[in-house]
């Protein structure tokens, strides 16, 4: 599936501020449950959503961390964009509806959340992969106007 993400705007502001360096920090996304709502204006950090995190076979607690996460800008087009390798959880039996990126912390208090992506209802493996595949445009883009 190819998806799209929407970002928290605490995380957005905080990644503005410099308190996030999203291409040497530890970027994690994590899968969440159809029971999860997104709150882009009061959800600041991972405790807010960890309550809703997949707990299937094949997935780990925390989730996978984004390989190669990187931003990019074209002076063509004035695009920012924020992009990382696809992401697998091999032999998996997941079913979810949502994904956070998020920069990992030690403590969930501290982890901040960054984007989220709405898959529109459940998805599921069962006993395969489960793979997200980002946008060929990034995984979230920023157009300085």
């Amino acid at each position: 599936m190819a998806v799209t993400a929407f970002w928290y705007g605490l995380g957005f502001t905080s990644l503005l501020n410099g308190l996030i360096d999203f291409d040497t920090d530890t970027v994690n996304i994590a899968l969440l449950d159809a029971a999860y709502t997104p709150d882009q204006d009061t959800h600041d950090y991972f405790d807010d959503v960890v309550a809703n995190e997949e707990d299937g076979t094949g997935y780990v607690a925390d989730g996978a961390t984004l390989a190669n996460a990187s931003i990019t800008y074209t002076g063509a087009t004035n695009v920012c964009k924020l992009d990382a390798d696809d992401v697998t959880w091999a032999s998996s039996t997941i079913t979810c509806q949502y994904a956070v990126i998020y920069v990992r912390e030690a403590a969930d208090a501290d982890s901040p959340l960054l984007l989220y992506i709405d898959f529109g209802a459940e998805v599921t493996s069962t006993a395969g992969d489960f793979k997200i595949a980002f946008n060929a445009g990034g995984i979230a883009t920023i157009t300085p106007a």
